[in-house]
């Protein structure tokens, strides 16, 4: 099918960057990996966080805790956004107002204010459901599955990367003559900037739909019968396949958050060091 087409693509051609699917393909994974570097930014410079603001084992297993928990209400929500508003318009807006507690965490002082911002930031891993909601109306039925992959896999990817990046930025930032403690409120700095520059990318570049953005087309209400949330819970393959990624993707960003502390404690490496073995399993 031509890329110029106002229908959703036949067939994943993953160097094309022509038409408005696979440019939404190309800037839907790149924004996942960048939400990845704000969501779990914080992650391999917890060493350096720690002793900064004096955290007990017991409170930095909350601040895991928070980044990971507050996706769950979040993704409702996102959710709910991606149908009614728009996956262009949701994405955007998660990106603005992701980034600034992304930016601001520097300013965390102690155990509470510090619990307060890893728990806004965790509203970030809602980035996922808008992902996989467009690329899915990009894509027709017999190759969705496999576009929603790929695009998952590479946004994936940046859970890896961060975990070597922010110790070099860190690194970087204490070579001009700054402290950790001062280096690691600098660094998150970073993957702010990121998502500020993905929404307008986002926003500028991207469309709802194949056919347009939800406000300049007539949407159709899917004939057959209409299913309420609350029936969709009640549906015991829902809670299937619930568990299932729990088991997959929580375990993922589980490790994601501990992987770097736990070698840097357990095999006394360097931050960069503990980064780059933590790196591998997110890669």
């Amino acid at each position: 099918m031509n890329a110029q087409t106002n229908k959703p693509l036949e067939s994943l051609n993953i160097f094309s960057f022509k038409g408005v699917q696979m440019r939404t393909f190309h800037i839907t994974w790149l924004t996942f990996f960048v939400c990845f570097f704000g969501w779990f930014g914080l992650a391999p410079l917890m060493p350096a966080i720690r002793a900064d603001l004096g955290l007990t084992k017991p409170q930095v297993g909350n601040t895991i805790i928070a980044a990971v928990s507050a996706t769950i209400l979040a993704r409702l929500v996102i959710g709910r956004l991606c149908d009614t508003w728009g996956p262009r318009k949701t994405y955007t807006a998660l990106l603005v107002l992701g980034s600034l507690p992304v930016m601001f965490v520097g300013l965390a002082h102690d155990y509470t204010t510090f619990l307060l911002f890893r728990l806004a930031i965790g509203v970030i891993g809602a980035s996922f459901v808008i992902t996989q909601f467009h690329t899915s109306i990009m894509f027709a039925p017999k190759i969705k599955g496999t576009a929603n992959a790929v695009a998952g896999g590479w946004g994936n990817l940046g859970g890896g990367i961060t975990q070597l990046a922010m110790p070099l930025i860190m690194a970087a930032i204490v070579g001009f003559g700054y402290t950790k403690p001062e280096a690691w409120r600098l660094a998150m700095i970073f993957p702010g900037v990121l998502m500020l520059i993905m929404a307008f990318v986002y926003y500028r570049f991207t469309k709802d739909t194949p056919a347009g953005n939800y406000d300049e087309i007539e949407r159709t209400v899917a004939t057959g019968e209409k299913v309420s949330f609350w029936a969709a819970c009640a549906d015991i393959r829902v809670w299937a396949l619930a568990l299932a990624y729990a088991c997959c993707f929580g375990m993922e960003i589980t490790f994601d958050g501990v992987a770097a502390l736990y070698f840097f404690d357990n095999f006394k490496l360097a931050e960069t060091e503990a980064g780059f073995w933590a790196m591998l399993f997110g890669v």
